[in-house]
């Protein structure tokens, strides 16, 4: 629909050029395989795409019509949008960790374009505060707003890099063998620092008084759903290192990363299903031996490994015996899901250049209390938006133009609560009434005026927008809350040791977010430490050797960072 158009029912979806992985059909399964993996999220193709790498024959089953999980891209009406990877940090020309496992996985294929200097725009009330890439460029700009404030901003950096260096010992921790805990849990108290898990505002007033300068420094908390005064410093501190050095954009835009990752896992014999729903994670009294689909066909695996998180591996794919006498059902009510959200996918008939469209993500607030704003929002959703995050793709993507020449997109993210669309729940997508419609309308209006306010050129000329809901994250990728991250990063969930790779059921394994942390990334190295607990230390080793010992020199030109 137009944005000045009144809400209209939507035709059915029609087929996507952006469909990546083979499509499921009974007939096509050439097993045995040595692992099945449920989810083709970023963290269930690191898993397989490793495991792979050592020979074994990994089959990933997605429910979807696309694989890819949060990091596929969807094409509709001329125009084509990701759904989560807004940008990455961390893969320029450094050769830093993210950036030797993106290479590895994609076999120096998936390339990277930079964005502005300015990767992060905060935008409080009239003012505006930009994050800027580097350092030492990130501090000088933040001086300009807050002279006083250098040794408050250079200790918060030097906290921020302690939780970079704690991580080692943390993700060691969800290797090691449950009797070992009490030994980490000695190392952690000696070695790791006291403010490491606590909420980022309790960090950060330890650090300042200055409210607006901690507003400012935690106005990317939407990258993890989680306000300074709930979420964990961790989850903090690591969104903020990704990015110091600034962000970047997949070139070929987010599909590239699944469509790259995937030869890797059928070169070693195994295949990318698409429209595969699973079923049921089969039994052998305590030991996974495969999966049922859900048209019946049973497929045996030695190894199943769920990237579709806790709640649903726990609730829905495992028999409900099963869980409870492992104890999940009793840990799933220590973990609470993550926020839900909409989105406003825009199309307009121009380019980025035209248009004057950044390579900048606009963070926007009323004000600088941010946990009020949004408690007051989520308890009237008629009140002003607490959190409006603007991101420019067509601009980013410096290979946009090409594949849609005189065509620009904007994507609008917003909190959004599951329970304002709970009522649509049961009816189908895209015939939920003309009253879920005209809800959907006002959200949009609302958020795009939001976008005239800081790109008033931009008032008349939209072509095409639409707006998902949680009703939409659930339907296309099984969260059934909508929730856009997993599990809330609040300090509790950095507490729960049942959050690890190796379940207590035999042969059944967790991969991505839930593992690690949300993002990309985080996801990506959840996928990682599940390869390494599948493999062990013999075997596992020797990969990661292969993976992280590449230099920056040794790269072909053709993995060169496109900038």
């Amino acid at each position: 629909m137009t944005a000045s158009a009144p809400a209209q029912k939507r035709n059915a979806p029609q087929p996507s050029r952006l469909r990546i992985g083979r499509r499921y059909r009974a007939n096509r399964l050439e097993g045995p395989y040595d692992a099945v993996v449920i989810g083709s999220g970023i963290g269930g193709l690191t898993t397989a795409a490793l495991l792979s790498a050592t020979g074994k024959k990994v089959l990933v089953l997605e429910q979807h019509y696309t694989a890819g999980g949060f990091t596929h891209a969807y094409d509709r009406n001329g125009y084509e949008w990701d759904v989560g990877v807004h940008y990455i940090g961390d893969v320029g020309k450094h050769p830093t960790m993210t950036r030797q496992l993106f290479d590895f996985l994609s076999a120096g294929q998936l390339q990277w374009a930079p964005m502005d200097a300015t990767y992060d725009r905060i935008c409080i009330g009239d003012e505006q505060f930009d994050l800027r890439a580097g350092r030492e460029a990130f501090v000088a700009e933040l001086l300009r707003h807050f002279p006083g404030e250098r040794a408050a901003i250079e200790a918060y950096l030097e906290r921020v890099a302690a939780v970079g260096r704690a991580m080692p010992l943390l993700t060691m921790e969800k290797l090691l063998p449950g009797w070992c805990a009490p030994l980490v849990s000695l190392l952690k108290k000696w070695r790791l620092p006291a403010y490491l898990n606590k909420t980022t505002y309790e960090v950060l007033r330890e650090l300042t008084d200055n409210e607006k300068l901690i507003a400012v420094l935690t106005g990317q908390w939407g990258d993890n759903g989680m306000t300074p005064k709930t979420g964990s410093f961790i989850i903090h501190a690591l969104i903020v290192k990704h990015y110091l050095y600034g962000g970047y954009y997949p070139v070929g835009g987010a599909s590239k990363i699944a469509e790259t990752i995937i030869p890797q896992i059928q070169a070693a014999g195994g295949e990318v299903f698409t429209y595969a729903d699973v079923d049921t994670i089969l039994l052998d009294g305590n030991r996974a031996r495969g999966v049922r689909m859900a048209d019946g066909t049973e497929i045996s695996a030695p190894l199943v490994i769920s990237g579709a998180g806790v709640f649903n591996t726990f609730e829905k794919l495992l028999p409900g015996s099963a869980s409870e006498h492992a104890g999940y059902s009793r840990d799933l009510e220590t973990v609470r899901r993550s926020m839900a959200h909409i989105c406003l996918y825009i199309g307009l008939q121009r380019t980025a250049d035209e248009l004057g469209l950044p390579k900048t993500n606009y963070w926007l607030y009323p004000s600088t209390d941010y946990d009020g704003d949004m408690q007051r929002f989520l308890d009237d959703r008629d009140g002003e938006v607490p959190l409006v995050y603007i991101s420019f793709p067509s601009a980013k993507d410096p290979s946009f133009t090409q594949r849609y020449p005189g065509r620009a997109t904007i994507e609008i993210v917003a909190p959004g609560k599951y329970e304002w669309f709970a009522d649509w729940h049961d009816k189908p997508w895209g015939k939920r009434g003309d009253d879920y419609e005209a809800f959907k309308e006002d959200l949009s209006q609302r958020l795009l005026e939001q976008l005239y306010r800081y790109f008033p050129q931009l008032r008349g000329q939209i072509d095409y927008c639409e707006l998902s809901t949680p009703l939409s994250t659930d339907y296309f990728c099984r969260y059934s809350r909508g929730e856009i991250y997993g599990l809330d990063h609040d300090p509790n969930r950095f507490e729960q040791p049942w959050l690890r790779p190796k379940s207590r059921i035999k042969g059944l394994y967790l991969t991505g977010q839930d593992i690690m942390s949300c993002g990309v990334a985080g996801a990506m190295f959840g996928g990682l430490v599940t390869a390494q607990s599948i493999l062990g230390w013999r075997k596992g080793l020797p990969l990661l050797r292969r993976v992280f010992a590449r230099q920056p020199g040794e790269r072909s030109a053709r993995t060169a960072t496109a900038q």
